[in-house]
């Protein structure tokens, strides 16, 4: 039986769809928003509007027949803590994305948009590997501060797809092996898999700086930076996020531009590459007791993965560990499609979200 399948990644600046029938895509689009046109959507009811209109128009422009379709798919947003995998998009969790309390991502419109898709045509909609699926160890979860509790925040989606991919590349099944992925972008996250489980995680803002986040830092220098006055709160968050890492030393988080400089002669440059590399590696080598050591593999993905010069000055540290296996790119719409499809086979079980607050107001949608 064929499945025609609608994926929707929104991101801060565009909508990417892909039209799948089964494992095979058929077309992809990806729809870019400008500065004018976000700032005069005042609210999240208004982008959710004017995602849903292009989108539409997207798919009329490729005369595709919306009847075709099996099911829509949408990126999982900043939900509270859920299990990795596939849920149905229904009215409690539609109620908690727009009611909160909830951090404000464009991922959140996901799921939202994937229901108003669906809805006409009475067929699925689903969420899959939403950003805040946590399947941590309990042991993992523990800080020296008894008010945080640790949660999984990391590339979830790619990080489950790619290594899913390698061990399908080897004849086994994901659940049968353990990886360590190092999900290579804007920001960058690592993940201890253990037999099908991301077990442990090293998130953005706690492990290797990247082209625009800061990484870790030693805390008292940000506690001194928060009481100094000369910060803001806003501030401050865009030094993590945004403003960090390779374009707060270089002025440009482009990896193609930073490589030029180096092949110029740029010292500075170089250091900071390598110095970006080097903290990858320590930040593989930090969740190899998490799984015992016990590696059969170590992936190496997302975007900036396609720089050979950044992969093969991490593989060189790490190596030692387990084979590395680069598989670069973000391969998102993919495995979303790739997840609803296992659904729709019954291959893999749907779960239904259960979240009772905020029952008080009605639904945008």
């Amino acid at each position: 039986m064929d499945y025609y399948i609608l994926a929707i990644n929104p991101g801060s600046t565009s909508t990417k769809i892909a039209v799948y029938k089964n494992e095979e895509v058929l077309f992809g689009e990806s729809i870019n928003h400008s500065n004018e046109d976000l700032e005069k959507c005042k609210s999240l009811k208004n982008q959710f509007e004017m995602r849903k209109e292009l989108i539409l128009k997207a798919l009329e422009k490729h005369n595709f027949n919306l009847q075709k379709l099996s099911a829509v798919v949408g990126r999982g947003g900043q939900l509270p803590p859920v299990k990795a995998g596939g849920y149905y998009v229904n009215q409690a969790m539609k109620r908690r994305i727009i009611q909160g309390p909830i951090v404000n991502h464009a991922s959140n419109l996901g799921a939202l948009l994937a229901a108003a898709m669906a809805q006409p045509k009475e067929i699925p909609a689903y969420i899959y590997d939403a950003v805040s699926s946590d399947e941590l160890k309990p042991v993992a979860k523990v800080t020296g501060i008894p008010e945080i509790v640790r949660h999984s925040f990391c590339h979830v989606l790619n990080s489950k797809a790619t290594a899913r991919k390698v061990a399908q590349s080897q004849g086994k099944g994901y659940e049968e092996m353990n990886f360590i992925v190092a999900h290579l972008g804007g920001g960058i996250s690592i993940s201890a898999h253990e037999k099908g489980k991301i077990v442990d995680v090293i998130t953005d803002d706690a492990g290797p700086f990247s082209p625009e986040r800061s990484g870790s830092v030693p805390i008292l220098y940000i506690v001194d930076l928060c009481f100094s006055g000369e910060y803001s709160k806003k501030d401050l968050l865009k030094k993590l996020r945004g403003m960090g890492g390779l374009k707060a030393h270089l002025g440009t988080h482009d990896c193609r531009q930073i490589e030029a400089m180096i092949e110029q002669g740029n010292e500075q440059a170089k250091l900071l590459y390598e110095a970006q590399a080097y903290q990858v590696a320590k930040g593989i080598g930090e969740l190899s007791p998490t799984i015992d050591g016990k590696i059969d593999n170590i992936v190496l993905t997302g975007g900036i993965a396609y720089s050979k010069m950044l992969t093969d000055m991490i593989t060189e540290r790490v190596e030692f560990m387990a084979p590395v296996i680069v598989v670069p790119g973000e391969n998102e719409l993919e495995s979303l499609a790739l997840g609803a499809l296992r659904i729709l086979r019954g291959e893999e079980r749907c779960n239904e979200y259960v979240d009772s607050y905020g029952e008080r107001d009605e639904l945008f949608i």
